[in-house]
């Protein structure tokens, strides 16, 4: 699928999610590529704030070009973990992870910002780029830190938006999560 059409998918997608008040932010490797280098991905990711009296309007919100199985939904909610949904004209698999309830995901979540994406004036609720590396560099150690398509993110995040992040904000975060080591092999990479 090409960047514009997975753009679209996450603009309906994120029309739906203020339709239906449901507090979001575009993450994983969508907003990655727009915070860094771009690539091509298989999904897109969606951090969301959903309670169960939203289950329904979002349903009705994002309509019938979305295939939701309502009731998974719902147990996701229940648990706070995570589900998807399919955009069925572009074949497209969105990934809602349900709000975490740490700091670092509630510090995450309340430094979203929202992003034109379109001449329109389309845009959406992203993740802020510190937030991106710090995320990044946890899914990094977590998966056994093997994943050369996350850290290759994380080194252009740095490069790309070198002079305009708050490194104080990032540096907190990784001493607070145990992550300095890993950034500063990043930082190093990305000089």
């Amino acid at each position: 699928m090409s960047d514009p059409d997975v753009i679209r998918v996450a603009l309906a997608c994120a029309e739906a999610f203020e339709k239906a008040q449901v507090g979001y932010f575009l993450g994983g490797s969508l907003a990655s590529s727009l915070q860094g280098e771009p690539r091509a991905t298989n999904d897109i990711d969606f951090v969301v704030d959903l309670r169960l009296p939203q289950l329904e309007p979002l349903v009705r919100a994002l309509g019938e070009d979305f295939d939701v199985d309502a009731e998974s939904l719902r147990e996701a909610i229940v648990r706070r973990g995570s589900w998807n949904i399919f955009h069925l004209p572009s074949v497209t698999k969105v990934d809602l992870f349900l709000l975490g309830t740490g700091a670092f995901d509630v510090s995450e979540f309340s430094r979203r910002r929202r992003v034109v994406l379109t001449a329109e004036g389309g845009g959406l609720f992203i993740k802020s780029p510190e937030d991106s590396v710090v995320r990044k560099l946890l899914w990094f150690r977590e998966g056994g830190e093997s994943s050369s398509t996350q850290w290759r993110d994380i080194i252009q995040i740095l490069r790309l938006a070198a002079g305009g992040l708050d490194m104080s904000y990032i540096h907190s975060w990784t001493k607070s999560l145990g992550l300095e080591g890993l950034l500063a092999r990043a930082l190093n990479e990305s000089a």
